[in-house]
């Protein structure tokens, strides 16, 4: 493993920011850390560099305690390389100049190869003698990595690096980005509150909890398509909620019964359908559902690019009226009012327990 954690916990005074964290990255691994503003993200993301300096637990890079009970090696001795979201470059150097800066150590002729290395990585061959006013936002933050790959760090720290970009540039730099750590191999740790983001560049994923704990880590499609609560399925995605209540191992919907064999009876749920779930089919008013299928009348319906996104209208319990979203492939635009036949994809369905889907 080229990081270890182990159970890492930190605290400001009284505020506790992050509980018994265990986390590795292996060689070459891309992980992500993700989480609501305020988990503690960035601050483990500061002790594993040194910059915070460890309250409990222990870290290791490249097999070696740098963090521990009396023990604290210093950032520059970790073989770390940092990555923020503001960039940190030097205004009145050039591109060459900022990055050969933390490679005073190397003789001029290693510096120089290091630097050229680095940008070709970055994509930035030719731009040395520019100055960081000249460049876009995404070159700024290609220089910023052509910086922290140069020494070839054992590890990279990432922060939120695509954050100050908007979203049609930051899909880009994030592509570009995700093969350039792919080719230079380099493990990396990178901080995102952006779910979406972390499916993207994470072979896997750890979501922290507002309360400083992991909820859950593992594979993008895992905490995707198995979330362990609700706290996991809704952070990784838009959710419609109903709620329900266990009977006879089942819980009813507006479109069936789901299995909930491992809640007793009488338990109260809330079911998590994610949008994709909910499969369309245009139905005649005045005809019944076919078997294994509910009914929904549309409110809306708005055509969103490569997805369409109907709004729905279902009964609740009490006669109370549900709305809810169905996302669509394509284009599929009822009308106002229509009433469309639905059937459910139970594997994008979760049944938790009313208390602890958050």
């Amino acid at each position: 493993m080229s990081l270890v954690l182990e159970h890492v916990a930190h605290a400001f005074g009284d505020r506790v920011v992050l509980q018994d964290v265990s986390l590795g990255v292996g060689a070459g691994e891309i992980v992500c850390l993700l989480g609501p503003s305020g988990c503690g993200k960035t601050t483990l993301l500061r002790i594993a560099a040194g910059l915070e300096r460890l309250q409990a637990g222990r870290i290791l890079i490249g097999g070696r305690v740098v963090a521990g009970p009396d023990v604290h090696v210093p950032p520059e001795e970790r073989g770390v390389g940092l990555l923020f979201q503001d960039y940190a470059l030097f205004p009145h150097l050039n591109v060459r100049e900022n990055v050969l800066f933390g490679l005073t150590r190397l003789a001029p002729s290693e510096r120089a190869e290091r630097m050229t290395q680095a940008l070709a990585q970055a994509g930035l061959a030719g731009y040395e003698e520019a100055y960081p006013h000249t460049l876009s936002g995404g070159q700024q933050q290609r220089v910023a990595l052509a910086r922290a790959l140069a020494p070839r760090p054992r590890l990279l720290l990432l922060d939120e690096p695509f954050s100050d970009l908007d979203s049609r540039l930051r899909d880009q730099v994030r592509d570009d980005t995700l093969h350039t750590l792919q080719r230079a191999g380099i493990s990396t740790l990178m901080v995102t509150h952006d779910a979406e983001e972390a499916m993207f560049m994470g072979e896997r994923i750890a979501l922290l909890r507002e309360d400083g704990r992991i909820a859950q880590s593992g594979r993008p499609a895992d905490l995707y398509l198995s979330p362990a609560s609700g706290f996991v399925a809704s952070f990784l995605g838009e959710v419609n909620r109903l709620p329900g209540r266990v009977e006879r191992g089942s819980v009813g919907t507006p479109f069936g019964p789901l299995a909930a064999p491992d809640l007793p009876e009488g338990t109260r749920v809330e079911v998590l359908i994610r949008p994709e779930a909910l499969l369309l089919e245009r139905w005649a008013d005045d005809a019944d559902a076919p078997e294994g299928r509910g009914r929904a009348r549309v409110t809306a319906a708005r055509m969103l690019g490569r997805t369409s996104m109907v709004h729905l209208s279902v009964p609740g319990p009490n006669g109370a009226t549900l709305h809810i979203h169905a996302r669509v492939p394509g284009q599929f635009l009822p009308k106002e009012d229509e009433v469309v036949a639905v059937t459910l994809d139970s594997t994008r369905t979760f049944v938790f327990r009313a208390e602890s889907a958050a």
